[in-house]
């Protein structure tokens, strides 16, 4: 059996290419494997068979470039999702579309199994929160696309951390480039994966400053931004946020201390680094269970079939969800905590009450 998939929202990270990751020449004529029509054809038993957007010129770009029957390029998710039975559907659309979209298609007559969303979840934690459980309700799995969850070495290093390679934690640094949305999302999923954690306290920092516009060619202003703050988890661990970094100089970084070693990561210049704690002195060692460090290059590249083969899973009843929206929400609800922390000057406790949960963070 091959699994159905279709495509709402026919831009870069679906397959179209996207400036800044790639030479301005191939996009829209090349065919990206980082992407989520990359995903869908280097992996077995799931074929795209449909695509829909409500812009044209991409809608045809894209459809030439992965070869998409004319028939099956749909004008608007509505007209594809009445049309076409799905198996799955991939969500692919600037975040303060998802909860439309997410929603319409899992109460749509395509009745797709799976809807693999882009990150960040939604525009609000009300909206995350109401798209996962409309997928609850009609039977939908629902997979945010937060890469890192998808790739062996984090999960390996989930495992190591599990296992106690650093003991408990007590403090954390992390960096990315701005901006908070379209960033810092990986960078708290990855986070809260590693330590299997929850904020309950934040304090923010915003300092209006976007690089994405200008580096997608958005037609849009958007209230993502730059920024950062403090984040006290349900485990006890402080954590120290700064995506506030042009994309040009910037690395992602994190660095976890704890009571028996600390551990570096810098994703983007592949150097993971882990000390055990012996008698007082950190000794470094090569981070435990863990081959290699993680990169861009291969980890991140091969994170979309990684994701595509676990949807097969899924669709075979031989997984569990690995990237569900309730654990999307987590790092969302941190991402708006920053925001009304620095718009009101106070602290904010998790997790949010209505109406603050209604808040939203519009982002590319």
């Amino acid at each position: 059996m091959v699994y159905r998939a279709g495509i709402i929202g026919t831009g870069g990270i679906a397959g179209l290419g996207i400036l800044g990751m790639h030479d301005e020449a191939d996009i829209g004529r090349k065919k990206f494997k980082a992407s989520h029509a990359g995903g869908y054809e280097e992996t077995e038993g799931i074929e795209l068979v449909a695509i829909a957007d409500v812009d044209e010129s991409k809608l045809e770009r894209f459809g030439d470039a992965w070869e998409i029957p004319e028939e099956r390029r749909y004008v608007g998710h509505e007209t594809m999702l009445e049309s076409e039975k799905l198996d799955v559907v991939s969500v692919c659309t600037p975040s303060y579309l998802h909860r439309e979209h997410v929603v319409s298609t899992a109460r749509s007559a395509s009745n797709p199994a799976v809807i693999w969303c882009e990150k960040p979840i939604a525009a609000s934690v009300g909206e995350a929160e109401e798209m996962s459980n409309v997928c609850a309700d009609t039977d939908t799995e629902l997979v945010v696309n937060h890469s890192f969850r998808f790739t062996e070495k984090v999960r390996q290093l989930r495992r190591a951390v599990a296992d106690g390679i650093i003991g408990e934690p007590k403090s954390i640094s992390a960096d990315f480039r701005r901006e908070l949305m379209r960033n810092s999302t990986h960078l708290l999923d990855l986070l809260v994966y590693l330590l299997d954690a929850k904020a309950t306290r934040v304090s923010g920092y915003i300092n209006e400053e976007n690089d994405a516009v200008d580096a997608l060619g958005g037609t849009q202003e958007v209230t993502d931004s730059g920024g950062g703050g403090h984040v006290l988890l349900n485990d006890g661990t402080f954590a120290t946020i700064d995506c506030t970094v042009a994309r040009d100089i910037s690395s992602m970084c994190l660095q976890f201390i704890g009571t028996d070693g600390k551990l570096y990561l810098n994703n983007d210049d592949g150097e993971w680094r882990y000390w055990t704690l012996e008698d007082g002195v950190h000794i470094e060692e090569p981070v435990p269970g863990v081959s290699g460090a993680w990169s861009w290059d291969v980890d991140y590249q091969q994170a979309f079939p990684n994701a595509a083969s676990h949807i097969v899973d899924l669709l075979n009843g031989v997984a569990e969800n690995r990237s569900p929206g309730v654990e999307a929400t987590r790092s969302l609800e941190i991402i708006v905590s920053f925001y009304l922390s620095h718009y009101t000057g106070s602290h904010v406790d998790l997790p949010l009450e209505t109406p603050l949960k209604d808040v939203r963070i519009t982002s590319w």
